[in-house]
């Protein structure tokens, strides 16, 4: 009984809000809701301005955004500036990993240039020169590897006492990764001299 009684009075009450708000209002009758402020309505002007319509437009713009940000993290990988760097790079862990690499020599670094050596001496046709380059082979990886293993020692060493409450994790394998770059093409670009303490 009253169920029936309460619906039959909802429905009229919605009857009359949808016929309210199919007519038209008057400009006299107040609004319904308050005036917004002249910032707020500037700011929203100025955005529905900036908005484009078409699909072609709003592409173009979103190109132009994705080429001034690569500009400026090429930028920021040249000159070490730690805002605009990329996500893999940011961050006092990370500067420190690459300040500690880049201040001292690796053997890892040398390894492109020693691999041209080696290739050119196993392509000469003399027996003894391709022993003597795979001998070198050997002998520059075992040393890559040896080095590789100090140096993950010595940082993960250094990076548990200098952060002990950061996470660290890819830490050293980001610093192994950068000993393998020639110092002139790494990037971020070394910021410390060799033999500087980090």
């Amino acid at each position: 009984m009253f169920r029936s009684r309460s619906k039959e009075e909802k429905a009229p009450t919605d009857k009359v809000t949808a016929d309210l708000s199919k007519q038209p209002r008057d400009p006299e009758a107040p609004k319904g809701r308050p005036t917004p402020k002249r910032s707020d309505a500037q700011t929203q002007r100025r955005r529905a301005a900036t908005v484009p319509t078409d699909r072609k437009e709003a592409a173009k713009r979103q190109r132009e955004a994705r080429r001034s940000d690569l500009a400026r993290q090429r930028e920021a990988l040249a000159s070490g500036d730690e805002r605009y760097l990329p996500a893999r790079d940011k961050g006092p862990v990370r500067r420190f990993v690459r300040d500690f690499v880049d201040s001292r020599f690796a053997i890892a670094e040398f390894f492109l240039p020693m691999a041209v050596v080696i290739l050119v001496l196993s392509m000469i046709r003399v027996p003894v020169l391709q022993n003597v380059s795979l001998l070198l082979w050997l002998g520059v990886i075992v040393m890559i590897v040896i080095d590789s293993i100090g140096i993950w020692l010595r940082l993960k060493k250094q990076l548990a006492e200098r952060f002990p409450n950061e996470p660290k994790r890819g830490a050293v394998a980001y610093g192994l990764m950068r000993t393998l770059q020639m110092r002139r093409l790494r990037l971020p670009k070394p910021q410390v001299k060799r033999g500087e303490r980090p």
